[in-house]
Order: structure tokens, then sequence, then C-alpha cells
């Protein structure tokens, strides 16, 4: 590794000086070369314009003063007249010499100015640099031979070579002498880091310098320090869990994101033997349908969800509450609720059956009561009769809905789930109920619908529709009207029922579903409620799988929303 990195290093500089020497060479020889073909051009001009003007003053034979001009300039003359035709030339026989009248230069002398091209001469077979400028019947010119140019360069592009790899292999010798220093410290860094890595968190790398391996190495000496701080209070903290969960009487266990046991608990362990191995499928630890949907479903929506399992222990009942982790596995909390399950089916049996005991010494008093109020004439004797009637129909009313909220939470009412469209809902709640709404002055109407169907007991949710109706019309009458309406919300279809009363006041929202809860105990006696049948509807709603909700403010009203699942 050492090597390969050093030979990176080594490589990226070569490659570097290289690029760097090559582009110096090529911009410094590229401007030397225009700066000396400039430097030509324009002394070439002056010769230039200085033979035009001997020209013209001229008393010698113009072959002479060819010969002559081109010996003083080192450049080789031409006359040419206007037509293009050569006069005279310094190294060639001018009637030799083909027409000049197509040549750049003579072109730009003839218009007046100064004219230049660089080319092969035809005549002598040698590259010239061209310049002509007008003069007497005509115009001259001079060429410059760029062999000496060429040579000049060729000693420059030598010299740029020979100071190029010179500094080159001095930079390379300089390069790997601090690619050598890099490399080092790179090393003691990565096995600082390795070493971090397997938690030795041992010595430090104290690099002294403040370039930025220097920078580099402080900020791991400051992430080690870090990391064994986090990681001591890592452990503290797990330490801590551990001895928490360990002393708590439910049951806990956490399983991966693959459905395998990652850790549980003391009462865990106690419960369930095999969950001291680690890794276990949850399959093998519970065997529950139920409870594994509840997982599934979890990890789908990644919120808790909750199930019950009697498959832990044997003749025990657990409340299971799954909840998903931020990386992936799930948290299982198993709560004992076998006790109070017991209980709760000894108050239902009991109220069941005294309910139950209830209903035929009630008819009596009903039926003896009504039949002396027929028979007897005494004022006063009918008063108290009328009473006796009232109160026991309340307690008749009383033990049948108590039965009712029985069998509904026991689940002995044994729900015939059928596809339902949510409209033919609402119009069979509204049938059912005109009679009693027209009776109090009331209107009951339909404000929303939908095509969806639901899958429910039709009878059980015009229970659940009868009751949240007589509610609103008891409770609602300020307002003239209670509207009913459904609504697709996702999967499930929401149904609700709106009154325009007085409201309910914000404080009560939470318990309106207990039974035997009243907002206004007093009212409440009046109008013959007893007090069940909001707790009756939500019980109905829940084993359909939906759920209740109340919206209310005073003087605004209140709306009773339940949701019950499509038949899709």
């Amino acid at each position: 590794m050492r090597n390969r990195l050093f030979l990176r290093l080594l490589a990226a500089f070569f490659v570097v000086i290289l690029l760097s020497t090559a582009t110096l060479d090529i911009f410094v020889r590229s401007a030397w070369e225009r700066s000396l073909t400039d430097e030509i051009t324009a002394e070439l001009t002056q010769k230039t314009r200085l033979f035009a003007l001997q020209y013209e003053h001229n008393q010698l034979p113009v072959e002479t003063l060819v010969k002559e001009v081109a010996k003083f300039s080192a450049a080789r003359g031409t006359v040419i007249d206007s037509t293009g035709k050569v006069l005279a030339d310094s190294e060639a026989n001018a009637a030799q010499m083909e027409n000049h009248a197509g040549r750049p230069e003579f072109q730009a002398a003839l218009k007046g100015g100064t004219g230049s091209d660089t080319r092969t001469s035809k005549t002598v077979g040698v590259d010239f640099l061209y310049v002509a400028v007008p003069a007497k019947g005509g115009a001259v010119r001079l060429a410059y031979p760029l062999a000496v140019l060429h040579q000049s360069t060729a000693v420059i592009r030598k010299n740029i070579l020979w100071a190029s790899v010179i500094s080159c292999v001095l930079a390379m010798i300089l390069a790997a002498l601090m690619a050598r220093s890099s490399t080092r410290r790179i090393e003691n860094m990565a096995a600082f880091a390795g070493r971090i890595a397997d938690r030795d968190f041992g010595g430090a790398l104290r690099d002294p310098s403040r370039d930025e391996l220097g920078l580099l190495a402080s900020s791991l000496d400051r992430t080690a320090a870090m990391l064994q701080e986090s990681f001591s209070e890592l452990e503290r903290n797990r330490t801590q869990l551990q001895t928490l969960l360990d002393s708590m009487q439910e049951a806990v266990i956490a399983i991966s994101a693959e459905k395998r046991l990652l850790w549980a608990n003391g009462a865990m362990r106690g419960l369930a033997p095999q969950t001291v191995r680690e890794g276990i499928p949850l399959i093998e630890i519970i065997r529950d349908p139920a409870l594994l949907e509840a997982v599934e479903s979890s990890a789908r929506s990644r919120e808790a969800h909750n199930a019950t399992t009697r498959a832990l222990q044997q003749g025990s009942l657990f409340q299971v509450t799954v909840t998903p982790m931020a990386s992936g596995g799930f948290v299982l909390v198993f709560h004992d609720v076998t006790e109070t399950e017991r209980v709760d089916k000894i108050r239902r049996d009991f109220i069941a059956n005294v309910s139950h005991e209830l209903r035929t010494p009630l008819t009596a008093v009903q039926g003896y009561a009504q039949t002396l109020n027929e028979q007897i004439s005494d004022p006063k004797a009918k008063e108290y009769l009328e009473i006796i009637q009232k109160n026991s129909a309340r307690m008749t009313r009383l033990t049948n809905d108590l039965l009712t909220l029985a069998r509904v939470e026991s689940g002995e009412q044994q729900l015939r789930l059928e596809s339902a469209p949510a409209s033919s809902l609402l119009q069979d709640a509204v049938e059912s109920q005109a009679t009693a709404a027209r009776d109090q002055g009331l209107e009951v109407k339909i404000a929303e619908s939908s095509d969806e169907s639901v899958r429910c007991d039709s009878d059980a949710i015009q229970q659940v529709f009868g009751n949240l109706i007589e509610n609103a019309l008891k409770y609602g009458k300020a307002g003239g009207k209670v509207e009913l309406g459904a609504r697709a919300n996702g999967e499930m279809v929401e149904f609700y029922v709106r009154d325009f009363g007085e409201g309910i006041p914000y404080e009560h929202h939470s318990r309106l579903f207990e039974r035997f809860y009243r907002v206004d105990s007093a009212r409440s006696r009046e109008s013959g409620g007893t007090g069940l049948g909001l707790a009756i509807v939500k019980h109905i709603v829940q084993n359909h799988g939906g759920a209740v909700r109340v919206e209310s403010e005073l003087r605004h009203g209140a709306t009773f929303f339940f949701t019950l699942p499509t038949a899709g």
C-alpha cells in the first residue's frame, strides 16, 4: 500500500510538472517567434521605405541600385512596375521572372499602403518574408529569408528543452521528497484510523504541522477523543437501559427488520426461555398470526400497532404493542391483561345477568302500574302510578342498553358482514328517523353522499345511526335540522351526523364515549337518556374495524364521525 500511494503521488507530480513544462515551452516559444517575426517585419518595412526613397532619387542603373540595397539590408531586393513586371531583382534575372501583379504585397503597395506576405519563392525556392511599398512607377520590395528565423527558433527551442529537462529532474527530486513525507504522514493517519475502528483509542498522532495534513491529524485526534467518550457514554446508557428493562414487569423484546430476535429483557426470558438465544426468528418465539400481521402492518405504515395473543403463555392473555425502530427493526412490549380481562368478563357477565333478571320484575311493575292506572280514578294515585310507569320505563331502557352493550363488548353479538352502498345506509337512516324528527319539528337530510360500498352489518350500523340521530334530535333542536353524510377517505368511508345546536365544550370530548358519561346529567335524565348510547356506538364501530370521534364548539353544533372499511 505504501509503495502504491507513493508511486501515485509521484506520478501525479510528474504529470503536473510535465504538463507545466510543455505548456511553458509552447507558450514561450510561440511568443518569442511572434516577437521576432514582428521585429523583423518592422525593421524590413523601414528598410523597404528607405529603398523606395533611394529608388525615387536614384542616378544609378536600376540593377546596380537593387544589388547595393540588397547588400546593405541583407535582404533580396526587387523593383516592379505598375503592371507587375519585374524591372530588376538582386538574386534573379528580371527578364525571366514571371509577372508579379497577383502578389498580395504588390497589390497592397499599388493601393498606397504597405503590403507583406510570407511564402516560398517560385524563383529561388526559399521561404521569404516579403514587404512592398509604393514607389515611382510601381513598387519596391524587400524579401527576408526565413531560414535565419528558423535557425534562431531552433536554437531557442533547444535551450528551452534543456532548461525544461533540468527543471523537470530537479522538480521530480523535490516532488519525491515531498511525496515520501506526505505518504508517511498519511500512513500514520490510516493506521490510527484503523485502531479507532477497532475501538483502540490509545495514543494520538500529535502532528505539529499546520498544513492540511496537520489539521487532518488534529481532527482525527479530536475525533478519537470524542468517540472514546461517546462509546463510554453509550456503554453506560446500555447498561442503564438493560437494568431498566430487566426491572420492568412487562416483557419486552427487540427484533430486526428480518424478524429475528435482537435482545429480550428478564421478564421475557422468564416467559419464553428460548429468547436467550439471539437471532432466532420471531415465529419460533410466538406462533400467532394476529401478532405477525401486526408486525407486518407496522413495517408497512411505520406506525405503532396493537394485537392480543394467548400464544406466549398458556392461560394468559397479553396486549402487545408493536413499535417500529429507526434502524428498521421493532420493539414489542407485552402487557399481561389476563387479570384485567377476567375482571372485565366478570363485570360484563354481572351486568348482563342483573339486567336480564331485572327485565322480568320491571315488566311486571310496568304492567301492574298500567292496569291500576286504568282502574282507579283518584287523581293523586294516578300521579303516583304515572311516576312509577315513567321510571320503570327508564329502567327498562337502561337494562336493554346494558344488555346490548354487554353483548357488543363481549363479542356475543355476531356481525353479518356484507357489502352495502354508503348511500343506501344513509337513506335507510333518514327514513327510520323521519317520524321522530317530524314529531320534534326537525328535518333530517343527507348533505353529502358517496358511491363507495362498505363491509358492515347493516342492522348494527342502523343502530349506530339511530343512537347518533336520537342524540342530535335531543340536543340540537335549536338548529332546526340534522345532516347526515359520507365521504371516501382512502381505504375507509367516513360517515357523520351533524346537528346545529348548542354544541359540546371541548373538555368533555375525550370522555363522551364512556358508559354513563353525561355532559348535562339533569338534562339527560329529563330527556330519558341512559348514558350508554355513545358507548354502544363506539364498540359497534370498533367491531367493524373503524373508529369514532367528535368535533364540536359551543354555539356551533356538534358533528359525530365514524369510519367503516370499504368493501373492496
